[in-house]
């Protein structure tokens, strides 16, 4: 599994789960500190600008651990809107920079 942190110019960072593996609070602490590196580094002044983070309700994003990491990136989260099918998630400009990002990259697929 793929978790893709990304804005309205790209891609930020891309972080791969290992088959088989769950995420916990801690590890996704450990990638909203990655993503605040990502922004210093690809995205030069908009962290003193502030940075809105958008992210839905799993319990991941929930736990004491990562909301904690979360206030420590200084990102300013905006609520997720409840859900209803005429609100589709914010992976709008996801997709063509996904592309982006990936092309020219070889994957090897495991077969069960």
């Amino acid at each position: 599994m793929a978790i893709i942190f990304w804005d309205s110019e790209g891609v930020l960072l891309i972080d791969y789960l290992s088959k088989e593996t769950t995420m916990n609070g801690q590890d996704y602490a450990n990638l909203l500190a990655q993503a605040r590196e990502a922004v210093v580094q690809k995205r030069r002044g908009k962290l003193s600008r502030g940075v809105l983070f958008l992210q839905d309700n799993a319990s991941v994003h929930t736990a004491r651990v990562s909301r904690q990491a979360l206030k420590d990136t200084g990102f300013s989260e905006i609520d997720h809107p409840p859900y209803s099918p005429d609100l589709a998630p914010s992976d709008y400009f996801l997709f063509s920079n996904l592309k982006k990002e990936l092309r020219g990259r070889r994957f090897v697929f495991e077969k069960n």
